[in-house]
């Protein structure tokens, strides 16, 4: 199935990341699993600067409990590449994003995907609802459905 690569409008924010030469693989472009880890990058960094979360000591911390991802075309080091942002459900304990990867300048994405979050209270290690300041920050970035 062939799913249209998303345009930068669809996102609300937009961070820089530059491709490292451990991203390539063999084959001479970033590799599948790498996408993750941007994915991991600029939805912490968003939570971080924007939601105040606190990774090392806040008593709230988010797991990842879904992701998944498509690709429309290669990124290959040393390409400075954007990832997108936008929140496309928020629920009680969870959120999922929507993120997509696109070259410097590029109007579509050349990967995009989504990833869930569900917010756990770090002692107990259970679901707890997304704490207020980490909702507002969070809901500036949601889409309509």
């Amino acid at each position: 199935m062939s799913v249209a690569a998303p345009a930068r409008a669809d996102y609300g924010v937009f961070y820089p990341i530059t491709t490292r030469w451990m991203d390539n693989d063999i084959y001479g472009h970033v590799n599948n699993v790498t996408y993750y880890s941007y994915f991991d990058t600029v939805a912490n960094r968003y939570l971080i600067e924007e939601g105040g979360l606190d990774i090392a000591d806040g008593r709230i911390v988010g797991f990842v409990v879904n992701s998944g991802c498509q690709y429309h075309a290669p990124i290959a080091y040393p390409e400075s590449i954007e990832a997108g942002l936008r929140v496309d459900r928020l629920g009680n304990s969870s959120v999922q994003y929507g993120i997509a990867i696109f070259k410097q300048g590029q109007e579509r994405a050349c990967a995009h995907g989504h990833f869930v979050h569900v917010f756990v209270e770090r002692a107990a290690n259970r679901s707890v609802p997304i704490p207020a300041q980490l909702r507002e920050a969070l809901g500036r970035l949601l889409v309509a459905s």
